[in-house]
């Protein structure tokens, strides 16, 4: 083997394979390589280097610079060694932009400091190397920048990348404007492009993700081709792989999620279980902790939702809010320890300090205030507004308790109770309820009447009516007070238009104003013959007054009659005699 080839051969078989091969030439090789070499090619007079304002500095380094190149710089064994037409390049270490330049005119402001830094770079431009085997691979890459050892070993056309740190963005080819800060950064990009790392093994696993951001010892590991996801803290998104639009801040917040979506995670441990979920909304230490599946849920406060695995559409805000919650869907808590034992109960809203704390399975309950509805476990559809407002209730339903205090009784269904109503004094309207539970007050305006004619007949139905006296059961009135009424399924009977229905079309309440209304029709019909009545009895009076002048003027002419009957009889008796 002559010099010339045994220079050849060595400077091949030095070539550094893909980082983690063996070396092909054993050590004694390697020292007779060298040996070799040295007498190949002397170490090149600084003053006799081709080019204009070129430096060298090293075995071979700026072998085959073309008298044209300028501004170069090459230190080091085979710096710029083919470095033919590049400008302004910078190569400090062994082997370092050993290829640069080779017939291209745009291998310019290339800087390479560490063996074999930018090694196979041809046509690439502005790209800054620092560290053993950085941009190793670079062919025409531009403005990439690259600092530790192997930092973006295998980019090959790959732009505006950045890596600091061991093997970070280390098989990176083609991706682009990527930024990895750390050991082993990006190490396994490859296409993914718009990427930032910044901590060990930040994104280690990703391959084709884009629009990635990982800050954090092993934030967002696991992923491959999610994209726009931001994890910020030590494990933070670990185990995502294609999920995408996640966010997540605090340490191993959405540490499990693998495909879920659309959520954000904030604090220590926040939906660290969550897989598949999407749309959840994390806020504080180990919010939604447990979630794995469940969607479009928002846990703010330490350990909201904190149970939560598959339940749906909830809102935590406050410490504990939600707590136990499992797979209850739709419900509203605000407070601490709000709904905190809910497991399965949906459909829920609980505004207040331990509002609705007791509650496990019941749904569509609405509690606002302190303590409100605090009892309550299986009871649905409850209301309960103030202070300790339905405190007492437990597994009723369809109540309603309005006012701070307003307890109500254990158990109890279908309610309401209002504070201050008994003892308030009013003198407008009467109010009125309907079957729908409408509240409202009765009208006596034509603007809201149609076919209006006179009662006449229609009242006499109420003069069948048979009021009687009775008292409410206990449960209805505890007092039991004697009262006095009507009973409407008899009234129905006489008229069923004078009574009101529940909900199963069951006679339950008398129209006691209708009743008022025929009683006063009655009262006029009987005050008009009573009206007749008198005038009758003014015109016989005045009849019979007539009737006895009459008789008084009669028995006035018959007296003077009889008066003068009586003197003719008495001289015809004197005559006589």
């Amino acid at each position: 083997m002559n010099t010339e080839t045994s220079s050849r051969f060595c400077q091949s078989q030095l070539l550094p394979p893909l980082l983690g091969h063996r070396w092909l030439c054993t050590l004694p090789i390697v020292f007779g390589c060298f040996a070799l070499l040295s007498t190949a090619r002397a170490t090149p007079d600084p003053d006799s280097v081709y080019g204009v304002r070129n430096t060298a500095d090293g075995d071979c380094a700026l072998c085959y610079a073309y008298s044209g190149t300028t501004d170069n710089t090459a230190v080091g064994y085979n710096a710029l060694q083919f470095n033919q037409l590049g400008a302004r390049n910078t190569a400090v270490g062994s082997s370092a932009l050993v290829n640069n330049g080779r017939n291209e005119l745009t291998a310019t402001d290339n800087t390479a400091v560490g063996a074999f830094a930018l090694y196979t770079n041809t046509a690439g431009y502005d790209n800054t190397a620092s560290g053993s085997l950085a941009l190793y691979s670079n062919t025409t890459g531009v403005y990439n920048t690259a600092s530790g050892f192997g930092a973006l070993y295998s980019n090959t056309t790959g732009y505006d990348n950045a890596a600091s740190g061991f093997k970070a963005l280390y098989s990176n080819t083609t991706g682009h404007d990527n930024t990895a800060g750390g050991f082993q950064a990006l190490e396994s990009n490859t296409t993914g492009f718009y990427n930032t790392a910044s901590g060990v093994s930040a994104l280690g696993l990703n391959t084709t993700g884009s629009l990635n951001t990982a800050t954090g010892l092993n934030a967002l590991y696991n992923n491959s081709s999610g994209y726009n996801n931001t994890a910020t803290g030590v494990s933070a998104l670990y185990k995502n792989t294609t999920g995408y639009n996640n966010t997540a801040a605090g340490v191993s917040a959405l540490n499990k999620n693998t495909t879920g979506f659309d959520n954000t995670a904030t604090g220590e441990g926040a939906l660290y279980s969550s897989t598949t979920g999407h749309d959840n909304t994390a806020v504080a230490f180990q919010a939604l902790y447990h979630n794995t599946t469940g969607s479009f849920n928002t846990g703010t406060g330490y350990h909201a939702l904190y149970a939560n695995t598959g339940g749906n559409f909830n809102t935590a805000n406050g410490h504990q809010a939600l707590a136990s919650n499992t797979t209850g869907t739709g419900n509203t808590a605000n407070g601490v320890n709000a709904l905190v034992f809910n497991t399965g109960g949906s459909h829920n809203a609980a505004n207040g300090d331990s509002a609705l704390y007791s509650n496990t399975t019941g749904n569509s309950n609405t509690a606002n205030g302190y303590f409100a509805l605090y009892s309550n476990t299986s009871g649905t559809n409850n209301v309960a507004v103030g202070y300790q407002a339905g405190q007492n209730l437990t597994g009723g339903s369809g109540n309603v308790c309005i006012g701070a205090g307003v307890l109500g009784v254990a158990s109890e269904n279908n309610i309401t109770r209002i504070r201050n109503v008994y003892s308030s004094v009013a003198n407008g309207r009467a109010v009125y309820v309907n079957a729908d539970n409408k509240i409202g007050t009765l009208s006596s305006s034509r603007r809201f009447k149609e076919q209006i004619k006179p009662m006449e007949k229609a009242s006499e139905t109420i003069l069948a009516l048979q009021p009687v006296t009775f008292r409410y059961k206990q449960e209805v009135d505890p007092a039991r007070a004697l009262a006095f009424g009507l009973i409407a399924e008899e009234v129905e009977k006489i008229n069923p238009d004078l009574v009101t229905r529940d909900g199963e079309g069951k006679p339950e309440t008398v129209r006691y104003e209708a009743v008022n209304a025929m009683l006063l029709n009655e009262f006029l019909k009987e005050h008009q013959r009573v009206q007749e009545l008198r005038a009758s009895d003014a015109e016989q009076k005045k009849e019979i007054a007539e009737l006895r002048g009459q008789l008084k003027k009669q028995a006035e002419a018959i007296r003077k009659v009889s008066e003068r009957v009586e003197i003719g009889a008495s001289k015809k008796l004197v005559a006589n005699q």
